[in-house]
């Protein structure tokens, strides 16, 4: 069963769609109709900058970019928090021409080196939270914005003397077409280069903005980091293309304590996150955190792992809006389905929605389309698909057939096109010759009264070759014990599945993107 992008993504709404064509003109209608519009909020103080300070703003860094030598599809890497700096160094080089590679800051300085090596960036551009790095193997140069009370800024960028790399490596696949380039999450050894063109940055935007009518009345708080596509691409781009406006929390980063009172300095109508913290303000709203109170939220976001649907209808009555589920990868430009808001259609709890601007299938193992509710790998095809990896012809092949993106991902199709997931092919546990999928088990450990979040895992087993293994958080009020949560599982999962091994504990470890990191999960808890 093969769906396309549903109506309500191709049907002209009432808003205006973005008339971008990539990264380099991304503010620039807003900078002809409403250039003194606020598009992010910066600083401590909260102070408003406009789209035409901000094109301003990346106007100069293009050009320093250039004077130091950079040509049109020279790699260039970003080691910035969700700063003013970030926001400034990616436009910038995006207008020069250049393509730009984020980075995470808290990355060891061994490991941002491979990557830079990696790609063959020829210069690198810091913020205060990479400043401290040394022995890069290219030129770092550190960039500050400067923004006054009145909402005025300069740039601070003075781009060394010492030689420039030639290009080498990945970066000699890339031309002035690609936009980005984006790292798949991993450790150094398994993390893969996504090239994104300026083509594919544009339909991603232009879905996004379409799924949620985005417009120049929305505005965010960035909770997601900027160097994965959650956070780059559903909270910053399409709030820039879309008119909106951005607030940026105090040192680049989500801060739980603050994070209302930033929701409501932005005047936000919406955001987006990945279940972890949705659980962790779900908590605090329990424990007596004032919540959106007066906010014109219109609907929440959730991303990049899978929202169990006792948590959704939780947070949908702690925030009095619609919970959408949204799925994505680095490959497809983040998006390719989401549940719609309640006016274009219907929502599915459990489903993480209808294809938005792609074509999804999905497939048994033969690469045959599978009948609606008929589990089988999720397929994405579209303009916001990925031509391959850099320098991986190998895992290129695989991965990309024929245009399709084998996602990797179990799910299935209903009859009107939603699609749910049911865990990734890596991941399931082969207990004796049944097949476990650990996120269906997380899932319902997760309803079960107390419980914060858990993670399944593989346990080593003479015998099975394979048990069930689960790491469970409860929530620090509740009194719910190992047996009865076992007693819970029982009633709710094949004999099979429920857990061998079960743990109680203080919490679980989480990639940079705020997904589960199973590796980790798997040293810390396995026997």
């Amino acid at each position: 069963m093969a769906v396309r992008a549903a109506a309500s993504v191709r049907d002209a709404y009432r808003y205006r769609a973005p008339e971008v064509t990539g990264l380099a003109d991304l503010l620039d209608r807003q900078v002809r109709e409403r250039p003194r519009a606020r598009a992010l909020v910066v600083t401590a103080e909260r102070v408003q900058l406009s789209y035409r300070a901000l094109a301003a703003l990346a106007d100069e860094v293009a050009a320093r970019l250039a004077g130091a030598g950079l040509g049109r599809g020279d790699a260039v890497g970003l080691i910035c928090a969700n700063t003013a700096e970030f926001v400034v160094a990616l436009l910038g080089a995006a207008r020069a021409g250049l393509v730009a590679a984020p980075l995470d800051p808290a990355l060891p300085e061994s490991q941002l080196g491979t990557r830079l090596r990696a790609l063959g960036a020829r210069a690198v551009l810091l913020d205060s939270s990479g400043a401290a790095v040394a022995g890069l193997p290219v030129p770092a140069w550190p960039l500050r914005v400067d923004v006054s009370g009145a909402g005025t800024a300069t740039v601070v960028l003075a781009p060394g003397t010492c030689r420039i790399p030639q290009r080498q490596g990945a970066s000699r696949e890339l031309s002035e077409r690609d936009a980005l380039v984006l790292f798949t999450a991993g450790t150094t050894d398994r993390a893969k280069m996504v090239p994104l063109t300026h083509a594919n940055v544009a339909a991603s935007l232009q879905n996004i903005c379409a799924t949620y009518e985005l417009g120049p009345g929305d505005a965010t708080v960035a909770v997601m980091p900027f160097f994965h596509g959650h956070g780059l691409f559903a909270a910053l781009l399409s709030s820039l293309a879309s008119g909106g406006c951005v607030l940026l929390p105090e040192r680049g980063r989500f801060s739980a304590g603050t994070f209302w009172d930033d929701m409501l300095a932005g005047a936000a109508t919406w955001f987006t996150a990945v279940p972890a913290i949705h659980e962790i303000l779900l908590e605090r709203s329990e424990q007596g955190d004032p919540g959106p109170r007066a906010l014109p939220l219109k609907f929440v976001r959730s991303c990049s792992a899978p929202l169990n649907t006792a948590t959704q209808r939780a947070l949908e009555r702690t925030f009095g809006v619609p919970l959408l589920s949204a799925y994505g990868m680095t490959e497809s430009s983040h998006q390719a389905t989401s549940e719609p808001l309640p006016q274009r259609g219907a929502l599915r709890q459990g489903s993480v929605g209808r294809p938005t601007g792609v074509q999804v299938r999905v497939v048994d193992r033969g690469g045959r389309s599978c009948p609606a509710g008929v589990e089988g790998e999720v397929w994405v095809q579209g303009p916001t698909v990925a031509r391959g990896y850099l320098a991986d012809g190998d895992e290129s092949a695989r991965t990309f057939v024929d245009g399709w993106l084998r996602t990797g991902d179990l799910g299935a199709l209903d009859e009107d096109g939603y699609l749910s997931l049911t865990g990734r092919i890596k991941n399931l546990i082969n207990r004796g010759g049944e097949k476990i999928s650990p996120e269906h088990v997380e899932d319902i450990l997760a309803g079960c009264p107390g419980v914060a979040e858990a993670a399944v895992f593989a346990v080593p087993d003479a015998v099975y070759g394979q048990r069930v293994g689960a790491a469970v958080v409860v929530r620090e009020r509740e009194a719910v014990g190992r047996e009865e949560i076992l007693r819970y599982c029982r009633d709710r999962l094949a004999p099979f599945e429920v857990p061998d091994l079960l743990e109680l504990v203080a919490a679980l470890p989480h990639t940079a993107k705020g997904g589960l990191d199973r590796k980790a999960v798997q040293t810390r808890y396995a026997p």
